[in-house]
């Protein structure tokens, strides 16, 4: 799954994450989310402290209590602002006038992005204390099926470029199964990076190349078709003999 989840680290600098670019830093909202996203990102949910997310925002403990009153209700709150980045990422992403397989490279990208700037870790900590916090996980599980839903939708538009070109997969093969895979597979990577495990034990790389591959071979049947569908017919008109 899966920036901020949406942007370039506006520093450059990974080891110091930002939910917000600086312009977006005015209001004391604002500074609060940003300070609980990079605590969320480099300590965990565990440690979070509301004092010393305070601190880092530089300001009154109270106003942490006033705009969230709860604990959850700032994470949340981090998730739904980094959340609607994503969703707004890629939703241009699937609208941009590209082949499947620069979407997929994007994606790709984009994952990369998400992991340096802390995204992964802040997602993947808020899923760890779901398990235990059912108010959290009531808030939180419905922010990771629209990511699902997001997904399942690029699926389907493959799917029908693939029917386009006389593709037709066996019926187990539906979009709802391949996103799942796809989904699925996204989240469990997640979670190995995250702890560590080396690419070489794993291979997820080759995993990701090998669905490239399998899209760009999709692109160039789409693009055969389209130039056999719009080239001049040829004239069928009998040629006449000579003599």
């Amino acid at each position: 799954m899966q920036p901020t989840r949406a942007d370039e680290p506006v520093d450059g600098d990974a080891s110091r994450p930002r939910l917000l670019a600086p312009a977006d830093l005015g209001s004391t909202k604002g500074k609060i989310l940003d300070a609980a996203y990079r605590r969320l990102a480099q300590e965990g949910y565990a440690a979070l402290s509301m004092r010393e997310i305070a601190k880092d925002a530089g300001v009154n403990h109270a106003l942490i209590n006033y705009h969230f009153r709860t604990k959850d209700q700032l994470v949340i709150a981090v998730l739904d602002e980094a959340n609607r980045q994503l969703l707004e990422r890629q939703h241009r992403m699937y609208g941009a006038p590209i082949g499947f397989a620069e979407k997929w490279k994007e994606a790709r990208r984009f994952y990369a992005i998400d992991l340096a700037s802390g995204f992964v870790r802040v997602q993947a900590e808020l899923w760890a204390a779901s398990m235990s916090n059912p108010d959290l996980r009531e808030k939180f599980v419905p922010r990771i099926l629209a990511w699902k839903e997001l997904v399942l939708g690029g699926v389907r538009e493959a799917f029908k470029a693939l029917e386009a070109c006389g593709v037709v997969l066996p019926a187990p093969f539906t979009a709802e199964v391949v996103a799942t895979w796809i989904t699925e597979f996204w989240l469990g990577m997640e979670f190995a990076d995250l702890i560590g495990i080396r690419e070489r034990e794993i291979g997820h790389n080759a995993a990701l190349d090998a669905i490239e591959r399998l899209l760009e071979n999709l692109d160039a049947q789409a693009r055969k078709r389209t130039k056999a569908a719009t080239a001049p017919a040829k004239s069928r008109a009998p040629k006449r003999r000579r003599g």
